[in-house]
Parts: structure tokens; C-alpha cells; sequence
């Protein structure tokens, strides 16, 4: 593909990227509660989550999200109810140093990971968004499907910086978060940024 038109798509994803949504609060969440090492668990989680969204949208399900309004809805509302469930978890965590579970222990690195996965993986709106957004980087003078794979490698890469950063900046401002109450309100700020991210993906119409 041009290389003109991957820079193209390699700024409009860092642009979008940039702004924070419900995944960016599940990391900072962690990272805020455990530290930057939750990076290890909620990276690659984000990271398959939007590999799934990305190859499920380019397949051809983001077509039948964006014209089967019973589909869109019933994924949406599950999205939104799996957020709001997370961000009910942190804030009932009280001021233990742990957000939702804790990270020493393989279980709960596993239990980041799957919630990071859940949450970016099963949000419509990013399905239908991929699908509407790709294509208008791909050259139809060439091979397609070459094309698809390098802007989904190319988005993947900058997710994962992404998150990444988050983690680490959150994760060092854990320090300053210390005391029991202050990690009180650390994990009800973070729980209520979830919550609110819930209800949002829950009034989320097709056409956005």
C-alpha cells in the first residue's frame, strides 16, 4: 500500500487512540490498585481484545452489527453491564491495596488479563467503528487482504504503547496513593469512571 496513506492511518489511530474510553479506566484502575506490573496482565489483554474486535469487524460482523439493531443492543447492553460490574467491584474494594483482585497471585494476573480482554473485545461500537473506519485506508488497486493485515498490526502496535503508558504513569502515581484512605478514594474515583463508562456504552446508537 502507499506509504502516504499507512502514515494516514498511522496518525488518525494515534489521534483516536489518544482519547481515553473505558479500557484506558479498567488499566489505570489496576495500575492505580497494584501498580505498573498490572501492565503485564492488562497489555496483551487490550491487545487481544482489539485483535478479536479488529478481525471480527474486518470479517464482515461489523456490517451485521451496523444493520441489526437486535445485535447491536443486546452486545452493547452486555458491555455496558460488565463495566458497571467491574466499576461496583472497585468501589465495594474499600482502601485495600488491590483494585479488584490481587496481582501477586497468577490468579488474579489471569482475572486482569480476561477483564481487559472482555471489556475491549465486547464493545459494538469499536466493531462497527473498525469497519467504517479501515477501509477507507486500503488501496482496492491491490491486494486487500495484505493491506488489512498491516493496518490491523499497525493499530495493534499503538493499543498496546498506549495502554502501556497508562499503566506505567498510573503505576507511578500509586506512591502518592498510599495511605488506606486515599486508596479509598483512588478505587472509588476509578470504580465510578467505569460505572459512568458503562452507562454510556449503554446509550450508544447504531449510527455513532
Amino acid at each position: 500500500m502507499p506509504f502516504d496513506l499507512w502514515i494516514s492511518f498511522f496518525i488518525a489511530s494515534t489521534a483516536l487512540l489518544a482519547i481515553p474510553g473505558p479500557t484506558v479506566m479498567l488499566v489505570v484502575s489496576y495500575a492505580l490498585g497494584e501498580g505498573r506490573g498490572t501492565g503485564w496482565a492488562t497489555v496483551p489483554g487490550v491487545t487481544l481484545g482489539d485483535f478479536t474486535a479488529m478481525t471480527v469487524s474486518l470479517l464482515g460482523a461489523g456490517a451485521i452489527l451496523a444493520a441489526s439493531a437486535t445485535l447491536f443492543t443486546v452486545l452493547k447492553i452486555a458491555g455496558a453491564l460488565y463495566l458497571v460490574w467491574l466499576g461496583i467491584s472497585l468501589w465495594r474494594s474499600g482502601g485495600r491495596l488491590g483494585s479488584l483482585q490481587k496481582s501477586s497471585s497468577p490468579v488474579g494476573m489471569r482475572a486482569m488479563f480476561w477483564n481487559s480482554y472482555v471489556v475491549t473485545a465486547l464493545n459494538p461500537k469499536s466493531i462497527v467503528f473498525f469497519v467504517a473506519f479501515v477501509p477507507q485506508f486500503v488501496d482496492v488497486t491491490q491486494p486487500v487482504l495484505l493491506q488489512f493485515a498491516l493496518l490491523e498490526i499497525t493499530f495493534l502496535t499503538l493499543a498496546a504503547v498506549n495502554v502501556a503508558i497508562w499503566a506505567v504513569l498510573a503505576g507511578q502515581l500509586r506512591s502518592k496513593f498510599t495511605r488506606p484512605s486515599a486508596m479509598k478514594l483512588v478505587n472509588r474515583i476509578g470504580g465510578s469512571f467505569l460505572i459512568g463508562a458503562g452507562l454510556l456504552t449503554a446509550t450508544l446508537k447504531r449510527t455513532a
